[in-house]
């Protein structure tokens, strides 16, 4: 019987079992970046001139009703005018008083942003094209989750699969187990037979991660494991932890050897795979062992 392959016996030739996803180059996206972000950059412009102060000009961008519209313009307020403010606050309406509270002080004077804005050309390549960046940001990891599930039911189509495919809220362990310790624990899929959960799992798409990040990734990898792991034990179920995880960040650092130490501290309970690994190492008879 061939003996199973644990995540650290791929690392000779990991890069054969990552999927990279398609990228666009530069300069080809300038034309499109240039059509999308011009009308924000007209507006900007317009409610800029007749500003009297950067909180005041702020809270008139605060004020566009259109969403799309409304994001885009704090992004570039938050290159002209502020960029210590978090981007998550300036994305919420309710935060614009406390923004200016926390952060006004800092603010770029207006006539300073005024004057750099006005030396830049109509659109800006530039400042369109790290626009055009924002634009696709979390597409390669809803891509990868939606080819996860695609896998999965394949490979086990007498189970039940539930989770966000692509965006959407994730499943919280407080929903699925009865008195979970930390109920607001988040999860990116569950896998059910009639009412048992056998499987509970996280998927990532990692484009290029390293130092502090990669720390904080396995870490919460390590928390979350122990944290399922010791709560069906104490039920006296067998549910296993399933990290999917992909892309190119998988190669960096000590990334490799973090996942396949944490695979082998809770050996047979917890599998980290890529997509290419699911077909051979997700299986029925692991799941119900």
């Amino acid at each position: 019987m061939r003996q199973e392959r644990s995540f650290g016996d791929y690392k000779s030739d990991n890069y054969a079992w990552i999927t990279l996803a398609t990228g666009e180059y530069y300069p080809d996206i300038l034309p499109q970046a240039c059509e999308l972000y011009t009308p924000v950059l007209v507006m900007f412009g317009q409610l800029l001139r007749s500003a009297h102060s950067s909180t005041d000009f702020f809270m008139h961008l605060n004020d566009v009703r259109v969403p799309w519209m409304r994001i885009q313009l704090m992004r570039v307020f938050r290159k002209y005018v502020s960029p210590n403010t978090p981007v998550e606050m300036l994305k919420r309406k309710s935060s614009a008083q406390k923004i200016c509270e926390e952060f006004g002080g800092r603010f770029r004077a207006i006539v300073e942003v005024q004057k750099a804005f006005e030396s830049r050309p109509l659109p800006d390549e530039a400042l369109c094209a790290v626009l055009w960046e924002y634009k696709d940001r979390g597409k390669k990891g809803y891509d990868m989750t939606e080819r996860m599930f695609q896998l999965l039911r394949e490979k086990l189509p007498q189970l039940t699969i539930v989770g966000p495919e692509r965006a959407g809220k994730d499943v919280l362990l407080g929903d699925v187990f009865e008195n979970y310790p930390k109920p607001d624990r988040p999860v990116d899929f569950v896998i059910f037979e009639n009412e048992t959960v056998l499987g509970v799992g996280l998927a990532r798409y990692d484009s290029d991660r390293g130092g502090a990040q990669e720390d904080d990734r396995t870490g919460q990898y390590r928390d979350c494991a122990q944290e399922v792991v010791a709560y069906t034990d104490a039920l006296g179920m067998n549910t296993k932890v399933i990290f999917v995880n992909d892309g190119p960040g998988l190669l960096l650092g000590s990334m490799w050897d973090d996942y396949a130490y944490i695979e082998e501290t809770w050996h047979r309970r917890v599998k980290v795979v890529t997509l290419r690994m699911i077909t051979d190492r997700i299986t029925y008879g692991w799941l119900v062992e």
